[in-house]
C-alpha cells in the first residue's frame, strides 16, 4: 500500500476520502489512484446537485478500467474541481491535493473510517 495516507482525513471502504472542513472536500485515495493506473476521464455531479452518502455520484475511467465514485456524505455540491476534469492525470499525481474532486455542504455523513481503519482494510 502507498505510504501516503493523511491521518487528518476520513475514508470510505470504496476508497474515497473526505476532510473535516466546511464545506467538505472529497477525493479518491492514493490506493484507488494507484490501482486504477493512468486516469483519463472523470465524471462528477454538477454544482447544485444533491448527493447521498453511499450513492454513486460519478465515475473515473483509466486506461485499465472504469470505476464508480461514491459519495461519503449527503449534501449539496458547492464546487467541482474543473482542473481535475480537464486534466484527469492530476488525480493520479496528487490525489490528496490538486486532484480533489468536489466540495459538498454536508447534511450528514455515511460510515467513515479513520486512516488506521482504512489502512487495515488495504494492506
Amino acid at each position: 500500500m502507498t505510504a501516503e495516507l493523511p491521518a487528518q482525513l476520513q475514508y470510505t471502504v470504496e476508497h474515497e476520502w473526505v476532510d473535516q472542513a466546511s464545506p467538505v472536500t472529497v477525493g479518491i485515495t492514493s490506493v484507488a489512484a494507484d490501482a486504477l493506473g493512468d486516469i483519463v476521464y472523470v465524471e462528477l455531479p454538477a454544482v447544485g446537485d444533491t448527493v447521498t452518502a453511499g450513492a454513486v455520484i460519478g465515475e473515473i475511467e483509466s486506461t485499465k478500467s472504469v470505476s464508480e465514485l461514491y459519495s461519503p456524505v449527503t449534501g449539496t455540491v458547492v464546487e467541482v474541481n474543473d482542473a481535475a476534469v480537464a486534466d484527469p492525470s492530476t488525480v493520479n499525481a496528487d490525489p490528496y491535493g490538486a486532484g480533489w474532486l468536489l466540495r459538498v455542504e454536508v447534511e450528514s455523513t455515511g460510515p467513515l473510517l479513520s486512516a488506521e481503519e482504512y489502512a487495515a482494510l488495504n494492506p
